[in-house]
C-alpha cells in the first residue's frame, strides 16, 4: 500500500523558517514527479513547488526565492525548505507523487501556521 507521510508543518512567526518532510512508502520515489501543494481556508489547493521526472524544479511565484523543494531518492523522502515565511503562507501543506497519467498520490496534510 502506497503512503506519504508528512512531517514538520507547525507554527511559526512572520520571518521563521520551517522545513517539510514527505516519507514515500510503496513506491519507487524515483521514478515519480512529486510536488508540495497547500489549501488555506477557503481556497483552492494550489502548487507551491514540484520537481518533474527529468527536470529541474518549479516555483510558484508566490514563494520564490524564499521556499526550497528537494528530494533524496535514496531515502525516498522529499523537503520543502520554508524560509522568510509570511502570515499568508499559513495553509495545509500536501505532497504529491505522480507518474504519468496515472492518479496522483497525496500525503495527508501537515498544517503550517505563521503567526505572531
Amino acid at each position: 500500500q502506497v503512503q506519504l507521510v508528512e512531517s514538520g508543518g507547525g507554527l511559526v512567526q512572520p520571518g521563521g523558517s520551517l522545513r517539510l518532510s514527505c516519507a514515500a512508502v510503496g513506491i519507487i520515489f524515483s521514478v515519480y514527479d512529486v510536488g508540495w501543494y497547500r489549501q488555506a481556508p477557503g481556497k483552492e489547493r494550489e502548487l507551491v513547488a514540484r520537481i518533474p521526472i527529468p527536470g529541474t524544479a518549479m516555483y510558484a511565484d508566490f514563494v520564490k526565492g524564499r521556499f526550497t523543494i528537494s528530494r533524496d531518492n535514496a531515502k525516498n523522502t522529499m523537503y520543502l525548505q520554508m524560509n522568510s515565511l509570511k502570515p499568508e503562507d499559513t495553509a495545509i501543506y500536501y505532497c504529491n507523487a505522480q507518474r504519468g497519467g496515472l492518479p496522483p498520490y497525496w500525503g495527508q496534510g501537515t498544517q503550517v501556521t505563521v503567526s505572531s
